[in-house]
């Protein structure tokens, strides 16, 4: 068990990793078609049916790009698909998400002061909001508001704050800004495997059958190429925001979401117009810090953890076996000495304000919760307390894990 732990913390690291690089390779070509797309050119020479043309060069080299808004006259010989990049990502995070949430739904996933729940009832709404979410978001896309995009974007964005704020009655604020992250990601990548590439293999079909194909299938895939367009920068922020407390961990966690979903419209419009070459419009430039500074405003506005520390002194299941495996006493006083001035919801250590990453080791019940993370970062590593400024002798670290270690027999 002393290995599994380990052994399941690299497990993380390695699906975490994977993640980013699919994520990286899903953005950077969707942002590349974009950008493309916005910047087409018309030209007298271009063939029938194409739409615009772009020169570009890179790696030393020069491409010259068409695009035809139907289908070319005929199906090229090699045509290359864009779309194991999104699901890769999403198959990627589904994993994360498992691993992180899931398997350490006790620590991560339920607040018991919201809601009290049991571990596999948290898991079943963990699993259905990712799925709840989509249904409605394609039901409106199928409604007729497909005609009317800019009612069907402010109906997506309630969509997205409704369920930032039911996510945030039951979950962490952590896991409620990873969950609005993974729903917005699952509605991406539904798009690009339910819409978006059904509509392409049907243009193909009729060409290689000798039909002209329908321009509606296009269409459809623009606009929900679109959306994903807009939803991807909220989605970035999101999955980052587990690292920074400030963003998850206050009274309106929720409204912050809300927030940066409208800061990623404000910073693609600016984008999306450049490379349209249809105006420069500064103005997103002065709305985006705007909206920041509300963040930042909102994150001041109380702690999630903050309150009586008697209504989090309950036990329960791994917690509870923690606090009563031997060795705990002499740990517990450890990490008062060591971890706690900074660790806790008033910091008294010089240049801290918030407790690093959310975690709270003021108390036994703290400390118990968190005694996977005690066993990962300073008794097997050296890394915390970061570069060693309280002291932590090996004599510390050792009765960590030798406390560690006697709770998993």
């Amino acid at each position: 068990m002393f290995e599994l732990v380990m052994m399941w913390d690299w497990l993380g690291f390695a699906v975490r990793w994977l993640h980013v690089i699919t994520a990286i390779a899903w953005i950077g070509s969707s942002f590349y078609f974009i950008a493309l797309d916005l910047g087409l050119r018309k030209a007298e020479d271009l063939p029938v049916g194409a739409h615009g043309e772009e020169w570009q060069v890179h790696g030393g080299g020069f491409y010259h790009i068409r695009k035809y808004l139907v289908a070319p006259a005929e199906m090229p010989d090699h045509l290359t698909w864009f779309k194991w990049e999104s699901y890769m990502t999403w198959l990627s995070g589904a994993a994360l998400l498992m691993i992180v949430y899931w398997a350490g739904g006790e620590l991560y996933l339920i607040d018991q002061a919201k809601a009290e729940l049991e571990l596999w009832q948290g898991i079943a709404i963990s699993a259905a909001s990712l799925s709840v979410g989509w249904l409605i978001y394609d039901r409106l896309c199928k409604s007729g508001l497909a005609e009317q995009p800019t009612l069907l974007m402010v109906l997506l964005f309630v969509l997205l704050v409704v369920m930032g704020w039911a996510l945030n009655q039951v979950f962490t604020g952590r896991a409620m800004m990873l969950h609005l992250g993974a729903f917005t990601a699952t509605i991406m990548t539904a798009n690009v495997f339910f819409i978006i590439m059904p509509n392409q293999r049907i243009v193909v079909a009729d060409l290689q059958a000798g039909r002209t194909p329908d321009s509606k299938y296009g269409k459809i895939a623009k606009l929900r190429s679109t959306h994903n367009n807009y939803l991807t920068l909220p989605v970035i922020f999101l999955m980052l925001s587990n690292h920074y407390p400030l963003a998850f961990a206050s009274q309106y966690n929720w409204l912050i979401a809300a927030l940066v979903f409208l800061m990623g419209v404000t910073i693609r419009h600016y984008f999306n117009t450049r490379h349209a070459r249809t105006g420069d419009p500064t103005w997103t430039w002065l709305v985006t810090a705007l909206l920041f500074l509300g963040i930042i405003i909102l994150s001041t506005f109380g702690l999630e953890n903050e309150g009586d520390e008697d209504q989090q002194a309950q036990l329960t299941g791994t917690a509870l076996v923690m606090a009563q495996t031997e060795g705990f006493e002499e740990v517990h006083e450890m990490i008062m000495g060591r971890c706690s001035m900074c660790h806790a919801r008033e910091p008294f250590y010089d240049g801290i304000r918030r407790a690093p990453k959310g975690v709270l080791l003021e108390s036994e019940a703290d400390v118990a919760r968190q005694a996977e993370a005690i066993f990962l970062h300073a008794g097997v590593t050296d890394a915390m307390p970061p570069a060693n400024v309280t002291f932590m002798e090996p004599e510390d670290r050792a009765a960590i894990r030798r406390w560690f270690r006697a709770a998993q027999m």
